[in-house]
């Protein structure tokens, strides 16, 4: 019966994405939404980007282990990272109006950095949507009881994700979004209520969380603890900002103000509403004591997922479920849009710059789709066992070390020039793989805080130094508002 309902549940949200994709008409329905998306929606499409399979499983289990402090990538880092957007980036982006990040970085810097940029930020996106990828594989296994595997599992997931997402694009993501949150919310709200009935009271689970420190947020105050919770804490808060799936929600908006209050009410809702998995997962200690002790020791992620199979009713287990696959879904479908959207108008382009048209693109990104998510599959299915925090928090740090510094130098700072933009990313990419290959060094100093630290310092060094490469962008720059640098 909970099986059935499930795959219902996956027709009605392949039909909804398949009905919103009557939208679509050319690339800018397909990658933005033809920038018509109300306030309300880009909310509801940016919160559910962020809330995937690592806010329902993989956070619950990381909190479950060593508290709030174990959990400051996601979703402190990942909400926070929501509010930078709005507040600093939001409103400067949209003024442009641009089909991709990667676009920005073709007109402030040249074409070299646009196509390096984009080959960071769509690798950044393997280890994202395996994540998800691996829960959907998950969640068949234990809906099946075993009967399918995981990797089928993986692969029944992602084909009712491609289908819409292949023919709606942003259209049909944005539909669907709306739709899957609802279900996520009042379903895990739900949830939260009958979990608290079961354990007690809301009372005994905060008081259990308090008894074992889960609360404790900030780290002990020695220099290696200090700094590398600032490392693990700009992981996502500043290496998820340069990133196509939260640039197409902030071009999606109809309006300006749109764009910046939707963002921001989305990592706050993100932030506010991540403590809901939380809860649940410390329920599921005084409900179920002994086999929360086991699962705790093979494998955390686990621990939800069996409360609610083992010790709910079925109407119980028919809302987690649906807020679990809502999550997944709502996540997956923008993951996957983005960085086919990046690779058709930002790498293939390069090959036709000008005789190729706007069907030809739409096409394009269709198969990029389609070829994004079979590597995808294979990449989920040779990983499998990872844990789906590691897998997310691990896909920030090259766009941190490689993206993030030239898209804030380029906004903030009139004199950043293509050159210091080169040695930014050169830096920050080779001083982050020196440290991550050498134990010694990454185990002394977080490697994403050196590798920004090292971007920076180029940054800095090859715009202020003679201009061996010109900037070739001087009328892109003038066209958005930026000053050539005196060079």
């Amino acid at each position: 019966m909970l099986l059935s309902m499930v795959i219902a549940y996956l027709f009605v949200t392949i039909g909804i994405g398949l009905w919103a994709a009557k939208r679509v008409k050319n690339t800018a329905d397909f990658a933005i939404a033809g920038r018509h998306l109300p306030m309300y929606m880009i909310i509801t499409t940016t919160f559910a980007t962020w809330f995937g399979s690592e806010i329902v499983l993989g956070v619950p289990a990381k909190f479950i282990e060593g508290g709030l402090n174990n959990v400051v990538e996601d979703p402190f880092g990942a909400g926070m990272c929501l509010i930078l957007v709005g507040v600093f980036f939001a409103a400067k982006l949209y003024r442009m109006s641009l089909l991709t990040i990667s676009d920005y970085y073709r007109e402030r810097y040249g074409r070299s950095i646009e196509i390096v940029c984009s080959l960071i930020i769509m690798l950044s996106y393997l280890g994202w949507v395996s994540a998800q990828v691996t829960a959907l594989g998950l969640v068949f296994n234990l809906l099946s009881g075993g009967v399918v595997s995981i990797p089928w599992g993986m692969t029944i997931g992602v084909l009712s994700i491609l289908v819409y997402t292949l023919w709606g694009g942003m259209w049909s993501v944005a539909v669907t979004d709306f739709i899957q949150m609802i279900i996520l919310v009042v379903g895990l709200v739900v949830l939260a209520v009958f979990a608290s009935n079961m354990a007690g009271g809301a009372d005994k689970v905060i008081h259990l969380a308090t008894s074992r420190d889960l609360f404790k947020f900030w780290p002990e105050p020695t220099w290696h603890e200090i700094i590398f919770f600032f490392g693990a804490a700009i992981t996502m808060m500043l290496g998820s900002i340069p990133q196509q799936d939260v640039f197409q929600r902030v071009m999606s908006a109809k309006t300006e103000e749109a764009a910046v209050h939707g963002t921001v009410i989305g990592g706050s809702a993100y932030i506010f509403f991540a403590f809901v998995p939380m809860f649940l997962v410390a329920s599921a200690l005084i409900i179920m004591p002994a086999e929360s002790a086991a699962l705790l020791k093979e494998d955390p992620q686990k621990v939800l997922p069996t409360l609610v199979m083992d010790k709910m009713p079925l109407v119980m287990q028919v809302l987690f479920f649906g807020a679990l696959l809502s999550a997944i879904k709502s996540c997956a479908s923008a993951t996957l849009l983005a960085p086919s959207v990046t690779f058709t108008e930002n790498i293939w382009r390069q090959f036709r710059p000008e005789n190729i048209s706007d069907r030809e693109s739409l096409l394009t990104m269709r198969i990029s789709v389609l070829v994004f998510a079979i590597a995808v599959l294979v990449y989920s299915i040779k990983m499998e066992g990872t844990p789906i925090y590691e897998l997310v928090s691990s896909a920030y740090q090259v766009p941190l070390v490689g993206a993030f510094v030239p898209l804030v130098f380029g906004l903030y700072w009139k004199r950043a020039t293509t050159q210091g933009a080169m040695c930014a990313v050169t830096m920050g990419i080779g001083v982050w793989v020196i440290f991550m290959l050498t134990p010694a060094l990454h185990e002394a100093f977080p490697q994403q805080l050196a590798g920004v630290l090292a971007a920076m310092t180029g940054m800095i060094a090859g715009s202020l130094m003679p201009q061996l490469v010109r900037d070739t962008q001087a009328a892109h720059h003038k066209v958005i508002g930026i000053q050539e640098p005196v060079g």
